[in-house]
């Protein structure tokens, strides 16, 4: 099973929200859509879930074009951030209902009901309605519905976004076992780099209606096309800032210097953007590669064992994120170890060079 779509875009009242979309979606993982609010996250979804029409190019469900088609029609199922049962109906009635909706038997209905509430933990609470669960009760419903239902496809929009951090958790380790073997092709949006890492699977970067890099999560990770994908895939956000390369030599507006080394340090000279993930820029020095920084400190957050300073460096504003506890002093010069072996450089025009 395939969602393919074949030059795919999205236009209301005058405003693009997908830009031409080229992308074929498998089964056998999960397929992530990573993006910040507004990057079209919700409306790519919509478009293969046949919510909202195309303005041009095609859909196709295992080679089926079905741009015309209703969304009843696609075989699909949708679960949203928020949680969308049917207030009158009692939890085994909400999960039944698209099984109803199709004339299925009522054996077969009862079978199919009780394998999901049996995943989902959801077995004590059928004869209850919604009103009557938590709002994680009331999600784990949505999410029986859509796995009672054997769609095709499977549509997931953030979610887990409404949850509290605990049952978050909890449901993002299942989701991948919850629909492993189904042959669904399962569509996963999320704002947090981490859950697209922790999903594993593939994952489509998103920014501004377009794609702009799709492949496997780990390998988006480790080696961005170019510097807007590597800044959608870090948070907090990657610290970034112009350099000057003269021989093996790079050096900031501020006056550090590093050797480059490896392919970095084969690049013609000239001006380049180097990138940094925040959790490698540390307040002490740990490794050879360690560049020493100095930044005045704007914003300091301690999140369980970890550390992390906003601090300005020239016209930069970058992130340091640690483990442990550091005493940082807001609006006092500190000193904070950059690991250039794990530096990112792009062009000016922001492709990936080394």
């Amino acid at each position: 099973m395939t969602v393919e779509l074949r030059k795919a875009s999205k236009v209301t009242r005058g405003i693009t929200h997908i830009k031409p979309t080229s992308l074929i979606l498998e089964t056998g993982h999960f397929n992530v859509l990573l993006g910040q609010t507004g990057s079209g996250k919700t409306s790519l979804i919509k478009l293969m879930a046949g919510l909202d029409q195309l303005a041009s190019g095609q859909i196709f469900m295992d080679g089926l074009d079905v741009s015309k088609l209703s969304t009843q029609k696609r075989n699909i199922s949708l679960v949203h951030q928020f949680f969308v049962n049917y207030p009158q109906m009692t939890v085994y009635d909400n999960i039944a209902s698209p099984l109803k909706v199709a004339g299925m038997a009522k054996s077969e209905i009862a079978g199919r009901v009780e394998e999901a509430a049996k995943i989902l933990q959801l077995e004590p609470m059928l004869n209850r309605r919604p009103q009557e669960l938590s709002g994680g009760q009331q999600q784990r419903c949505a999410l029986a519905r859509a796995i009672a239902k054997e769609s095709r496809a499977v549509f997931l929009d953030e979610p887990l976004a409404n949850l509290d951090y605990k049952l978050r958790e909890e449901l993002r380790e299942q989701l991948p076992e919850l629909f492993a073997g189904r042959g669904a092709v399962v569509v996963y949006a999320t704002s947090e780099p981490e859950e697209a890492l922790l999903l594993g699977g593939k994952t489509a970067l998103m920014d501004d209606g377009v794609v702009t890099q799709f492949g496997t999560t780990a390998d988006i990770y480790r080696k961005p096309d170019n510097l807007t994908a590597a800044r959608v895939f870090s948070d907090p956000p990657i610290n970034s800032a112009k350099i000057v390369k003269a021989g093996t030599q790079a050096r900031l507006e501020t006056g550090v210097t590093w050797n480059m080394v490896g392919p970095a340090a084969d690049l013609p000279d000239g001006s380049y953007t180097v990138a940094v993930r925040p959790h490698h820029v540390t307040p002490v020095a740990a490794t050879s590669n360690d560049v020493a920084l100095n930044g005045k400190v704007q914003v300091t957050e301690l999140s369980g064992s970890e550390s992390s300073a906003h601090f300005q460096m020239g016209d930069n504003g970058w992130v340091s994120l640690a483990n442990g506890v550091h005493p940082y002093e807001i609006g006092k010069d500190h000193a904070f170890y950059m690991n250039s072996a794990h530096c990112f450089y792009f062009t000016p025009d922001g492709r990936l060079v080394a």
